[in-house]
């Protein structure tokens, strides 16, 4: 790496995040490393054909021109932009000379790269308690949970005896009729909202009788990136009123390489959580080391879901944290995960013919439904839960739904805080007096 270059990226470090600055640094590494007559053929590849996917965060301005400007310079590079306005600011993909072009540019405040991300009942419902919210009627009757995941397969305990995915939106391929070629978002949205009705009710989620609203942002594979995970929390902002979108579901993650502050997914959850959507994200499945906390679960408002294994028993004297679940602290020092659910050998819908359907290590129950581990599958069945409790007393606002949760929750023995949070959820303990209107 010679100088000049050395210079750029120290004269501009504050500008990128950690992650973006130590790929750019490696990139001149390996030229280095060549011999000089290879080194001006890989410049030219750096410079213009090898690109970094990067999200743009702008300053705050009312010249509205130079915004303008800005995303016409961008053009030049790739025509290919998504406005993201949620946070102010911009995804594409840009080569590195553009990179060092863009940090010199007075609006530009940071670049990140665009974090790839990827997804992270017959027993579950039981040990939480929730038949004892189904004894009062609630199953999330008049609440929509929004799922940002793999999409969602047309289950029958979706579709009957009504139709319960009131929509569906593809920021994958376009498509508008709803599908799920991974099976991870069809199992998460059965652990939310599925009514059993393919097996005689014996698996049913939560929140049985809530709307869906499924949002495909990660691709076959489970793989997607953060900017489209924000594009589906504008959509959801933009349609909230619209389909009475009260909760937000993420079984997705990645690994944490700046503050919740500066993490443009944080920030934009941060927005959701602000209009008073309920935001539910798995802490992720990278236990039982410690500051393993995936983004956006280090965000101290949202919800933070880890995982306790139920040992496939209804009683709770053998319940143990799941060895998978993620704990804290955060990279900020916060204590994550805020509480435990089910997380191991969870039984919900199957999306047959799908990616992991056809695994040859797929746990199938039947023809409908399999068996998943991780905190993915916990963070739905806490959405289900919230559903239940909105329908109950949909005054409720974010906060208190999160600490009335908190509350209701018992420790596992002695375990501290960063890997168990509150402890596991019993929803026989929640004060039904405090939450009715």
């Amino acid at each position: 790496m010679n100088i000049q270059e050395l210079d750029w990226l120290r004269s501009y470090s504050s500008k990128l995040d950690p992650e973006l600055r130590s790929r750019l640094i490696t990139c001149y590494r390996t030229a280095s490393q060549l011999p000089c007559f290879l080194q001006r053929l890989y410049h030219f590849i750096q410079n213009k054909i090898y690109r970094f996917p990067v999200i743009i965060q702008l300053a705050t301005v009312r010249d509205h021109e130079a915004v303008k400007e800005l995303r016409t310079s961008l053009s030049q590079y790739n025509k290919a932009i998504d406005d993201l306005e949620i946070i102010n600011g911009f995804s594409t993909s840009l080569s590195l000379k553009a990179i060092k072009k863009l940090t010199n540019h007075s609006l530009v405040t940071k670049i990140y790269l665009d974090q790839e991300i990827r997804t992270l009942l017959n027993i579950a419902a039981p040990t939480i308690q929730a038949p004892s919210l189904w004894e009062k009627k609630y199953s999330g009757k008049g609440v929509a949970i929004a799922v940002l995941d793999t999409g969602i397969y047309p289950h029958p305990d979706f579709l009957q005896p009504q139709n319960r995915i009131l929509a569906f939106k593809d920021f994958v391929k376009n498509k508008n009729t709803p599908y799920d070629d991974n099976g991870h978002g069809t199992h998460c949205a059965g652990a939310a909202a599925g009514n059993g009705y393919s097996s005689s009710g014996k698996y049913t989620a939560p929140a049985f009788e809530a709307k869906i609203i499924a949002l495909k942002i990660l691709n076959k594979m489970g793989i997607g990136k953060s900017s489209t995970a924000i594009k589906g929390i504008e959509w959801v902002l933009a349609n909230r009123k619209k389909y009475n979108i009260k909760i937000i579901t993420l079984s997705l993650g990645y690994k944490t390489t700046v503050s919740y502050r500066e993490d443009p997914l944080c920030q934009a959850l941060e927005k959701a959580w602000q209009a008073g959507l309920v935001v539910c994200t798995a802490a992720g499945n990278d236990g039982p080391e410690p500051k393993t906390i995936n983004s956006p679960g280090i965000h101290p408002a949202l919800i933070t879901v880890g995982a306790f294994d139920d040992h496939d028993t209804i009683t709770t004297t053998d319940d143990t944290v799941a060895d998978f679940s993620s704990r804290g602290p955060t990279l900020d020092g916060l204590t994550k995960p805020d509480f435990l659910f089910p997380g191991s050998n969870i039984i919900s819908a199957r999306a047959k013919d799908s990616y992991l359907d056809k695994m040859p290590d797929n746990k199938a129950i039947d023809n409908w439904y399999l068996s998943f581990s991780g905190t993915s599958m916990a963070t739905p069945i806490c959405a289900g839960v919230i559903a239940q409790l909105l329908e109950a007393n949909p005054a409720l606002t974010s906060p208190e739904i999160k600490e009335m949760l908190q509350q209701s929750c018992t420790k596992v023995g002695t375990v501290d805080a960063n890997t168990q949070g509150s402890g596991f959820i019993n929803l026989a303990a929640v004060n039904f007096h405090a939450i009715t209107p």
